[in-house]
């Protein structure tokens, strides 16, 4: 893809992130689930607008790549919506604070992420037998997250949150939407900015994860960047919109382990006469995805009669 499709992508990015935070979310407000609802659905249609002019000017191959990588990306942040909602429980983060975090984490990411994917892609291109790296890696992620008890999360343990705040005075509580302030004198950060390294800290480990599971799919650096970036862009709304129903999804996470051991069975047989077309990808992994959710929805419905027990009150969303 030529460097002026790399930079376009890029300024339109840039200006999205301006208007959403210049005009829309200027003030820090508690974000309601309708807002975040309508704007995942700005994000979505967004990506799907982007998705289809790749179809039509790249050829169906790439679009199919897009939109698979696009999906796998998606319901990979699922974890990180869950990871976000224990960082922000744990320091007490009042709602109306936590867009800001979670806009200034994102833009970090989005640097971030560039440099893993183009490090990613040049890995692959120099040593080809790197992918079965990967493919392993994703297998054994696979298992882990398939047999394995849900980890609970520490963020005082976290080694780079440590570091900081023995490097750097933090005041005792918040300053309002505030990252930096200045008192007595001295320059202070607050614990906005320490929920923000752990924000950032906690999708580089997710990358780790998805980046690799998109070049099963790809390997055109410019498809694995740019589905990366619009689905990382809804994230934040998308965090508001499931924060408080993440509880009901008790199969995503085997659904995401089943995504991922099938990504790396396709990049493993991604030389071979085994290889797996992309549009038949695409449809595995929607429909893992949908029936997790699908089955999770089911099994955790509200039965008749519940909500009259222990004094008429309602089942949580």
């Amino acid at each position: 893809m030529p460097i002026y499709a790399w930079l376009t992508f890029v300024a339109v990015v840039i200006v999205l992130l301006a208007i959403d935070l210049g005009l829309f979310h200027r003030k820090s407000h508690t974000v309601s689930v309708k807002e975040a609802f309508a704007w995942t659905m700005v994000w979505v249609t967004l990506s799907s607008i982007f998705g289809i002019w790749l179809w039509n000017n790249q050829g169906s191959a790439k679009g199919i790549e897009f939109f698979t990588g696009y999906l796998i990306e998606l319901s990979l942040s699922a974890d990180n919506v869950f990871v976000f909602a224990l960082i922000f429980g744990y320091f007490a983060v009042p709602p109306a604070y936590q867009h800001k975090v979670l806009f200034w984490g994102i833009l970090s990411a989005i640097v971030l992420r560039l440099i893993m994917i183009l490090a990613g892609a040049v890995l692959i291109e120099q040593f080809t037998w790197i992918i079965y790296v990967f493919a392993a890696f994703l297998i054994f992620t696979a298992i882990k997250m398939l047999f394995s008890d849900d980890e609970e999360i520490h963020p005082e343990r976290n080694p780079v949150v440590r570091w900081f705040r023995k490097m750097v005075n933090t005041t005792p509580d918040f300053r309002g939407d505030r990252f930096w302030v200045r008192e007595h004198g001295k320059l202070m950060a607050t614990p906005l900015l320490v929920v923000l390294i752990c924000v950032e800290v906690s999708d580089v480990i997710f990358a780790v994860d998805s980046i690799p599971a998109i070049f099963a799919v790809t390997r055109d650096p410019f498809i694995v960047f740019t589905s990366n970036i619009c689905a990382i862009l809804g994230l934040r709304s998308l965090y508001f919109v499931l924060a408080g129903v993440m509880d009901r999804f008790i199969y995503l996470k085997t659904g995401l382990a089943l995504v991922l051991g099938f990504v790396g069975v396709k990049m493993i047989l991604s030389h071979t006469a085994w290889k797996i077309d992309s549009i038949i990808s695409l449809g595995v992994v929607a429909l893992i995805l949908t029936g997790s959710v699908v089955a999770s929805l089911w099994a955790t419905r509200k039965r008749p009669g519940e909500g009259d027990q222990n004094g008429g009150g309602s089942l949580p969303s």
